[in-house]
């Protein structure tokens, strides 16, 4: 009786008023729970809402705790009422076993469920601020996402990956815009403080977009009161190249992520060649081979970073291909079985200022994303020349980029300007062939070298260095990957 109506067994035999509280706790309760089990059905808006809301998860888990207690207490009450001193010794040995296993089983549930909810309110507090919240720009919300390395003194210093995730308000509708970490001469937005400092914009010798976060932490007087300049330049000089205007930002720990990667049981990605894992001088290298693979954490994170064998721009079409397997893969009930484990990797993965109060939109908007197609662009050669960009050719292509994932017509694009060839140190794949040495130290002339077709296919996305990675620029992600 106490497990079907807790406090029925006091109405019948025990204390009428425990009962009675206890009956009409439990009926409230459950007309609570199934109405908001419904609304949430009905508006998903309400169950995001109320997982991200701290002060009702610390209600909510207080809650639980109370009535753990409380049902145990009952269930030790109507022991009592039994009688089982009464009983036969194998009928009451039989009676306490049932008890003991129903109480601790219910009092365990409820407080299992009081530890996951207090689980989600140390991430909600750990990893999102009080900051307030940004309206969209024009219909959209555009969030920077950075990759950085967690090496000694490098966390956020110089960030590997920059891709611009373009959300649309409404539909979720989302394009990827991925920054080369090498681009040079580009300018900043109007009244910004890098403008101030590089009106003519960012020109330094041998300096590139990655870079700005470096220059900043080095002359911090320019962002005065900032608790994150190095951030702070990258958005300016992201705003600056894109025409977008950043809402917030997140900064993943590369390191961390193959955490985040075994936390969900990892991830299948379609290998089109062998990538390396390590260098050949490590201990632990080997190849990840071609075929369907579900990598674990370490493969994952060095199937969207190496660039041994391989080149910067076939790194950013991975890092892609890696993005959108995780949207689609990462379901509610992956996340929900897995909730403990990727509440501890996200939080130590991943630097945002995206406030609490906004989690349960972007949760919304994500949800959203998995049942459509996700555009992306990079900003990358062929089509653009990463040392000496065309910025109006650059923000004409991402005003298309963006315009063709919300179903409009783009402006007549200029044809893309031919890009010179990337530094041997960024491309990764660039060859440099020397005369031989003749008697005499004279130099004897070599015919040039027949050149080789590239191959049509590197890591996870058809294409290649001259022609273009294909889950660089594309209108459906998850077909190129």
């Amino acid at each position: 009786m106490t497990l079907v109506l807790p406090g029925s067994a006091q109405l019948v035999s025990g204390n009428r008023r425990v009962g009675r509280i206890a009956l009409r706790t439990f009926v409230v309760l459950a007309v609570v729970a199934l109405t908001a089990a419904l609304v949430s059905y009905v508006w998903h808006g309400v169950a995001f809402w109320a997982g991200t809301n701290t002060l009702l998860l610390q209600v909510l888990r207080l809650g639980l705790m109370a009535l753990a207690v409380g049902w145990a207490y009952l269930f030790v009450d109507a022991w009592r009422l039994g009688q089982p001193l009464t009983l036969q010794r194998q009928h009451r040995l039989a009676i306490v076993g049932v008890n003991g296993f129903l109480c601790f089983s219910v009092a365990g549930a409820l407080l299992f469920g009081a530890h996951m909810v207090g689980v989600q309110r140390e991430f909600m507090i750990s990893m999102f601020g009080e900051g307030s919240a940004v309206g969209a720009h024009h219909g959209r919300y555009n969030v920077l996402l950075m990759g950085g390395d967690s090496g000694a003194g490098r966390w956020g210093l110089r960030p590997d990956s920059m891709t611009v995730a373009s959300i649309d308000a409404e539909t979720g509708k989302t394009v990827l815009i991925s920054l080369p970490r090498n681009m040079q001469n580009f300018p900043f937005p109007e009244g910004s403080a890098m403008r101030k400092q590089f009106p003519d914009g960012f020109d330094v010798e041998g300096m590139y977009l990655n870079g700005l976060s470096t220059w900043a932490l080095d002359h911090p007087e320019v962002f005065k009161g900032s608790k994150n300049p190095g951030v702070d330049a990258t958005i300016q000089g992201v705003e600056g190249i894109t025409g977008l205007k950043m809402n917030y930002w997140a900064m993943v720990n590369l390191q961390g992520f193959k955490d985040l990667v075994d936390a969900v049981g990892g991830v299948e990605l379609n290998v089109r060649q062998k990538i390396p894992v390590g260098l050949p001088s490590d201990s632990f290298f080997h190849y990840i081979e071609p075929g369907q693979r579900t990598l674990n954490g370490v493969d994952t994170l060095w199937f969207a970073r190496a660039r041994y064998d391989s080149d910067d721009y076939s790194r950013m079409a991975r890092q892609k291909c890696v993005m959108g397997a995780m949207l689609q893969q990462v379901s509610p009930q992956v996340a929900l079985r897995n909730f403990e484990k990727i509440a501890g990797a996200s939080s130590a993965m991943v630097s945002t200022d995206v406030p609490r109060s906004e989690v349960d939109r972007f949760v919304d908007l994500a949800l959203k994303a998995k049942s459509q197609k996700i555009a992306t662009l990079s900003l990358v050669p062929p089509m653009i020349n990463t040392a000496h960009p065309d910025i109006a050719l650059v923000q004409q292509k991402v005003a298309a980029a963006i315009a063709r994932a919300e179903g409009q017509k783009p402006a007549t694009e200029a044809p893309a300007e031919t890009a010179e060839a990337a530094p041997a140190e960024d491309s990764g794949d660039a060859a440099t062939e020397a005369p031989a040495a003749g008697s005499g130290g004279a130099a004897t002339p070599v015919a040039p070298a027949t050149p080789t077709t590239p191959p049509a296919i590197t890591g996870g996305s058809l294409g290649s260095l001259s022609t273009g990675y294909a889950a660089n620029q594309s209108e459906d992600l998850g077909a190129v990957c």
